[in-house]
């Protein structure tokens, strides 16, 4: 019998379906992995702004992700939206006694429309709990000097491995310029690289933080290292921006297209661990 590519996502959830939960499992199913979700918090949101937030019991988070661990136990987990601190230890806890591989950590702290989506206790909690989980973390410019204090993207990846993290994706994203966006890959043991892209003209932004994170995770969970991982993903997420650029839904930052170019769910063999196309 052959295995899907299971990536979890632990993250918020988006009632307009542009970020969040929902925007991780169209990304996740388009790259043609096998998505599963554990909710740490609903939203009423839109591409204009966030309404109102409810947490989820940490109780209720744990035993989503242990249901999954314990009967498709995922290849990537995907973090966003942790919430608070209670939550946030209880998904620490709950990756290390599942020795999860392959977390990708999106520190998600602020909406594109500018809400803050977790309670202050959380960030410490992130940075002391989670970071040490994460094969990757993926933190905006305003969540780095959040996070650090710093300014310089050199400093900036310095003060996040200290924390415990082994890789550091810097987006650029949320620049201004116009032409091309970077982003600084600090890969354990090669240092600062500056990672290009074309500048996609859109105001459909919405949710690409959370789509980049999740679609690094899937191919993560297809077997590709982290510096071709991070390629595909922003490759992606550039390729999701430019299908979605002409397209108006709703009256703010609406969302990418996550279906420029949908594959079947991919499989592989566990015994030989080969890959179908």
């Amino acid at each position: 019998m052959r295995l899907y590519h299971p990536v979890l996502s632990i993250a918020g959830s988006d009632s307009s379906g542009g970020a969040g939960i929902q925007a991780d499992i169209k990304t996740i199913s388009a790259i043609g992995c096998y998505a599963m979700t554990a909710i740490t918090a609903i939203t009423a949101q839109n591409t204009c702004g966030v309404r109102a937030i409810q947490g989820i019991e940490p109780h209720v988070v744990d035993a989503q992700i242990q249901a999954v661990f314990d009967d498709i136990p995922p290849l990537a987990v995907k973090t966003g939206m942790l919430y608070d601190a209670v939550t946030v230890q209880t998904i620490a806890e709950a990756l290390k006694r599942n020795h999860a591989r392959n977390v990708v950590v999106d520190p998600v702290m602020v909406s594109t429309s500018g809400s803050p989506l977790i309670e202050p206790d959380a960030v410490e909690a992130i940075k002391s709990l989670i970071f040490p989980l994460a094969a990757l973390v993926t933190p905006n410019y305003n969540e780095a000097v959040w996070l650090t204090g710093e300014t310089e993207p050199e400093r900036q990846a310095e003060a996040l491995h200290a924390m415990g993290c082994r890789n550091v994706l810097l987006k650029g994203g949320d620049s201004q310029r116009t032409d091309i966006k970077i982003d600084y890959l600090s890969v354990v043991g090669t240092g600062l690289r500056q990672l290009t892209a074309d500048a996609v003209d859109t105001r459909n932004t919405h949710g690409t933080g959370c789509t980049l994170s999740s679609a690094i995770a899937s191919y993560l969970a297809l077997g590709l290292n982290i510096d071709d991982a991070v390629a595909q993903g922003k490759l992606y997420v550039t390729h999701a921006l430019q299908a979605g650029s002409f397209v108006n839904c709703g009256s703010g930052h609406g969302p990418v297209n996550h279906f420029f170019a949908p594959r079947r769910l991919k499989t592989y063999n566990p015994k030989t661990s080969t890959n179908d196309n």
